[in-house]
């Protein structure tokens, strides 16, 4: 049986068994989780604690722009919580689509300490696929609507191979054509 007989105790024990994942933060880097965060993202705890939030983001660029949206939301004043829909990726870099929400102890310094809960999101039209690195790379530069010479350019390959990229999304995603595509990548924050 498990010692529940203080509240501090009892309240460790609800925070590490809670059927929702949660992640305790300090200036994005993880200092917590629980089961349910083990579980949804695929990361062993102890591979998590002390490094970046950024490792369960498909890419820098979305962990820098969500990160710039949340803490001009919460350093507004309006608020402390802040939530959004999101890709996110697994430990065996499966990206899927959350609800993330997240509440602050400080308005003036939101990521001073920081509490997450996430859901994965299983009746949205998003199919949720493995993708190698490569396709991580180009598929949020799809959503940005570049083309693909626009691609090649800024990742230094033909724009040939950016096209073979694209089909091979347009497949994973079960898409005909790059507007459904980028429908199905797009991060709508």
């Amino acid at each position: 049986m498990i010692d529940t007989s203080t509240p501090d105790k009892a309240a460790l024990i609800a925070f590490v068994e809670s059927p929702v994942a949660h992640l305790i933060v300090r200036y994005r880097r993880i200092v917590e989780v629980n089961k349910a965060l083990e579980r949804l993202f695929g990361f062993r705890r102890d591979t998590l604690i002390g490094k970046s939030v950024q490792r369960l983001y498909p890419t820098a660029a979305d962990f820098e722009r969500i990160g710039e949206i949340c803490e001009a939301t919460l350093k507004s004043g309006t608020s402390t919580y802040y939530e959004d829909e999101r890709f996110m990726q697994a430990h065996d870099t499966e990206i899927f689509w959350v609800r993330a929400r997240g509440i602050t102890f400080s308005s003036d310094d939101p990521f001073k300490l920081m509490i997450w809960s996430f859901d994965k999101i299983e009746d949205r039209p998003y199919r949720s696929v493995k993708l190698t690195n490569r396709e991580r790379e180009i598929a949020p530069l799809i959503g940005q609507g570049m083309t693909s010479k626009q691609i090649g350019g800024r990742l230094g390959i033909s724009h040939r191979t950016v096209e073979v990229h694209r089909s091979r999304l347009m497949r994973k995603f079960k898409v005909s054509n790059t507007a459904e595509l980028v429908s199905q990548i797009i991060l709508a924050v």
